[in-house]
């Protein structure tokens, strides 16, 4: 068997996904997957079509983004995979995309509000964006300090990124997270569906507003923490 190949597999199959759910046009977007006992990060390389990609082209590198397996370049975002994983340790993936109705926000430097339950099953609230990056950010290690925008953000709203695993990067798009591949697409999925809605209830209504407290409590809390009840319980 080759090196990690089923950290390799996980981070292969996550990015196949992007195309099938409608989250990525042309290469735009990246999926990274954490062993984080191992300290062994897997992405998509550079530029490569994901219908072309295979589980040889998936970059291994270490925690500090140093490429350690692989023939291909891995993503030019990896410094910001890299910065999340640091950030925010609850996480194992990290989903990249330019989801249409997400960078709609994003470059309107507006969060996304929750503005009804379909929201309010993912996000504990509105899903954040950052403040506009610096000239001296953008020109330096542009994409280090993307993630510690990102990092900012949460430290600043004191917000769980387990509870909000997603953000809109000012100007830029979305970053997403979670505990495994597929669960972060699923969350990138989510994030452009609620932000597709969101634009046209605002479209519809310029003067609506988020959904109540106990509303978003409801609607979050049943499926997520100590006390959810939504699904079924894991057998066996």
């Amino acid at each position: 068997m080759r090196r990690f190949d089923e950290l390799r597999k996980e981070c292969l199959e996550a990015n196949q996904m992007l195309p099938k759910v409608g989250l990525v046009d042309l290469t735009f977007g990246n999926v990274s997957i954490l062993d984080r006992e191992r300290g062994v990060i897997a992405i998509k390389p550079s530029g490569v079509d994901y219908n072309k990609l295979t589980l040889e082209d998936i970059v291994l590198i270490d925690g500090d983004g140093k490429k350690i397996d692989g023939k291909l370049r891995p993503s030019s975002d990896t410094p910001t995979h890299v910065r999340l994983f640091r950030g925010f340790v609850g996480m194992r993936a990290v989903v990249h995309t330019h989801s249409r109705h997400a960078v709609s926000f994003a470059q309107a430097g507006m969060a996304i509000p929750c503005l009804g339950t379909t929201h309010a099953d993912y996000f504990y609230g509105e899903v954040p964006v950052t403040r506009p990056m610096k000239e001296a950010e953008i020109k330096g290690m542009y994409e280090w300090e993307t993630g510690n925008v990102i990092v900012e953000r949460f430290k600043e709203l004191g917000l769980d990124p387990v509870d909000v695993p997603a953000v809109l990067v000012h100007g830029h798009g979305p970053f997403v997270w979670g505990p495994s591949g597929a669960k972060a697409v699923e969350n990138a999925f989510a994030l452009e569906i609620v932000a597709e809605m969101a634009l046209k209830a605002l479209q519809i209504n310029p003067q609506a507003r988020p959904i109540g407290r106990n509303l978003l409590n409801k609607h979050f809390l049943r499926k997520h923490g100590a006390d959810a009840y939504y699904g079924q319980p894991q057998l066996g």
